[in-house]
C-alpha cells in the first residue's frame, strides 16, 4: 500500500515533468534542452554523490531501530544525518559553483551550460537537508510526506522553469540579435532550472512543517522507549557513513552511465551534437522515466521493509516481500515497455513539437530499457534492504564497464551514432538485473516464481500492444485526430490488458486486495466474472 502511493505520486511527477518539459522544449528550442540536460546532468551526479543516497541509509537505519522499539536512537539517527547533509551539502554546493566552467567546457565540451550548472548549485544544499527528512519518514512506515513534497516540488518546478526559462531566453535571443545563439539556449537553460530550485526549496517547507507537527507523537514515543543503552552519536555516524558510502557509489554508478554516455559521444562526434542530445535526453530518456518511477517509488518503499524485517529475523516475510516487490514491478514494466513501442510515433507527435522522427525511432527500438531499469531498480533496492550494501557496488561497476565497451564498439565499430546509445544503456540495465539476481538467489536462497511474475504480464502485453496499435489506426482512419487516437489506444490498452492479466492469473484476489481500491477492485472483477 505504502509502494502504490509513493509510485502513484512517482508517476504523477513523472507525468508532470514531461508536460512541462513540452513547453519548456518548444521555449527554449532542442538547443537549448540539450543544455539544459547536460547541466542536470552534472547536476545529479553531484547530488548523488552529495546526498542522493541520504533517504536510503536514513530509511534503513531508523527502520530498523523502530522495529525492535528503540525510538530514540532513531532519533539520533536523524540527528547524525542533518549533521552529515550539512557538510556534505555545502562542499557539493561549492564544488558545483566553482567549477561549473570546468564542468561545462572541458567535461561535456559544452560552455553554454556553465551558468545554468551555477543556478543549480544552492539545490544541492537543499535537496540535502530534504532528503533526511523523506528518508526520516520513510523509516517511521509512511511515504505520505516524501509523496505530497515529491508533487508539490514538481508542481512548483514546472510553473518557474516554464516562466523563467522564456524571460531569460528573450534576454538571451535579444543578446545574441547579429551573432551566434549562444545567450539565448545558455540563458534559456539557466531559467529551466531556477525551477528545480525553487521546487526543492517548497517541498522542503512543507517537510520541516510536518516534521514539526509531528515532534509531540515521536516526543511520547521516545519517553516510551526502554532502550537501556543509547548509541552515541559517533557510532551513529560511522554506521551511516558506513551506510551511506556503499549505496552512494552504488547510485551513482548506477545513475553515471548517462555522463559516461555524453562525454563518449561526444568525443565520437567531435561536432555539435546539442539537438541530436536534446532528442535523446529530453524525448526518449524522459519517457522511459515515467514508468520506472514505479519501481523507484517501490524501491524507496521496501527499503525500510525489509530492514525491519531483517533486524527481527523474520526470513519469510523478507522472502515474500522480495517476491511481491519483483512481481508488481514486472505487473507495470511489461505493458509499459510494448505501449511505449508500439505507440512511439504518436505518442512523441502528441507530447511535442517539431521533427520527432529520432526521438520516435529511438524509442521504437530501445523501450525494452523501461524493463530492464525497472527490474535492476527494484533489486538494488532488495540488496541494499536485506543489508548486501556492498554487492551493488560491484554488480553496478562490471555492468558500467561493459557498457563502457560495448558503447564504445557499437560507435567506433559500427557507426551506429544516438542509437549506439541506446543499446549500451538497454545493456547496462540487463547486466545490472542478471548480475542482482544471481546475488538475490544466492543470498536468500530464492528463486522468483516465472508465471505470474513474468509470463502472464509478457503474453498480456503482447497481444494488447495489438489491439493498442489497431484501435489507434482505426481510430485516426474515420476521425484524423492524433490526440483522439492515443487517448482510445490507452484506454483500450488499459482495459485489455487488465482483464487478460486476471484471465491469466497474473494478479488475484490477494494481489487486489494490498492495491489502493482493492475491495472495489475485487468487486468489480467478480460482477464482470473475472474473479472467481
Amino acid at each position: 500500500m505504502q509502494g502504490s502511493i509513493l509510485a502513484a505520486a512517482g508517476i504523477l511527477v513523472r507525468l508532470i515533468g514531461m508536460v512541462y518539459r513540452i513547453p519548456l522544449t518548444n521555449t527554449i528550442g532542442e538547443k537549448g534542452i540539450g543544455v539544459y540536460s547536460t547541466a542536470y546532468a552534472i547536476y545529479n551526479i553531484l547530488l548523488l554523490i552529495s546526498s542522493y543516497s541520504l533517504p536510503v541509509a536514513v530509511s534503513r537505519l531508523v527502520a530498523a531501530r523502530i522495529s525492535v522499539g528503540q525510538y530514540r536512537n532513531a532519533r539520533r539517527v536523524f540527528l547524525s544525518a542533518v549533521g552529515f547533509a550539512a557538510v556534505s551539502g555545502v562542499l557539493a554546493c561549492a564544488i558545483t559553483f566553482f567549477g561549473a566552467d570546468f564542468f561545462a567546457s572541458t567535461l561535456m565540451g559544452m560552455p553554454e551550460a556553465a551558468l545554468a550548472i551555477q543556478t543549480l548549485a544552492p539545490t544541492i544544499l537543499v535537496m540535502a537537508f530534504l532528503g533526511v527528512l523523506r528518508g526520516y519518514f520513510q523509516g517511521h512506515g509512511t511515504m505520505i510526506p516524501t509523496a505530497v513534497s515529491q508533487v508539490a516540488e514538481q508542481i512548483i518546478n514546472a510553473i518557474v522553469s516554464v516562466l523563467a526559462g522564456w524571460l531569460l531566453f528573450r534576454m538571451g535571443t535579444a543578446r545574441d540579435a547579429g551573432g551566434d545563439a549562444y545567450y539565448g539556449p545558455a540563458y534559456g537553460a539557466a531559467g529551466g532550472t531556477i525551477g528545480t530550485g525553487a521546487g526543492a526549496l517548497t517541498a522542503l517547507l512543507f517537510c520541516l512543517l510536518v516534521f514539526f507537527l509531528f515532534r509531540r507523537v515521536e516526543k511520547n514515543k521516545c519517553r516510551r522507549d526502554r532502550t537501556r543503552s543509547l548509541e552515541s552519536y559517533s557510532h551513529i555516524s560511522r554506521v551511516l557513513v558506513m551506510t551511506v558510502v556503499p549505496v552512494l557509489v552504488s547510485t551513482t554508478v548506477y545513475q553515471i552511465s548517462t555522463l559516461v554516455d555524453q562525454a563518449i559521444f561526444a568525443a565520437y562526434q567531435n561536432a555539435d551534437y546539442t539537438k541530436i542530445w536534446g532528442a535523446f535526453s529530453s524525448k526518449y530518456n524522459l519517457l522511459v522515466h515515467v514508468p520506472v518511477a514505479v519501481a523507484s517509488s517501490l524501491a524507496s518503499s521496501i527499503i525500510p521493509a525489509l530492514s525491519g524485517a531483517v533486524a527481527k529475523k523474520k526470513r519469510t516475510e523478507v522472502v515474500y516481500k522480495t517476491g511481491t516487490a519483483i512481481r508488481f514491478n514486472m505487473v507495470i514494466a511489461f505493458p509499459a515497455t510494448v505501449g511505449l513501442a508500439v505507440l512511439a510515433t504518436p505518442i512523441m507527435n502528441l507530447l511535442f513539437s517539431g521533427d520527432n522522427t529520432d526521438a520516435a525511432q529511438m524509442m521504437m527500438v530501445g523501450s525494452t530499457a523501461v524493463l530492464f531499469y525497472s527490474l535492476s531498480t527494484i533489486t538494488n533496492s532488495i540488496l541494499q534492504g536485506i543489508g548486501s550494501i556492498w554487492i551493488p557496488v560491484k554488480n553496478a561497476l562490471v555492468s558500467l564497464a561493459l557498457h563502457v565497451g560495448l558503447l564504445a564498439l557499437l560507435l567506433w565499430g559500427f557507426h551506429l551514432g544516438i542509437y549506439g546509445v541506446v543499446f549500451a544503456n538497454i545493456f547496462f540495465a540487463l547486466c545490472m538485473c542478471v548480475l542482482n539476481n544471481l546475488s538475490i538467489k544466492r543470498i536468500l536462497h530464492y528463486r522468483q516464481e516465472m508465471l505470474k511474475t513474468f509470463a502472464a504480464p509478457l503474453f498480456s502485453s503482447i497481444v494488447m500492444g495489438l489491439f493498442a496499435f489497431l484501435g489507434y489506426r482505426l481510430v485516426y482512419s474515420l476521425a484524423h485526430r492524433n490526440w483522439l487516437a492515443v487517448l482510445a489506444a490507452m484506454v483500450i490498452a488499459v482495459l485489455v490488458y487488465g482483464v487478460l492479466l486476471l484471465l491469466t492469473k497474473g494478479v488475484d484476489e490477494v494481489d487486489l486486495m494490498g492495491m489502493p481500491k482493492g475491495r472495489s477492485l475485487i468487486s468489480l472483477a467478480k460482477k464482470l466474472r473475472l474473479l472467481r
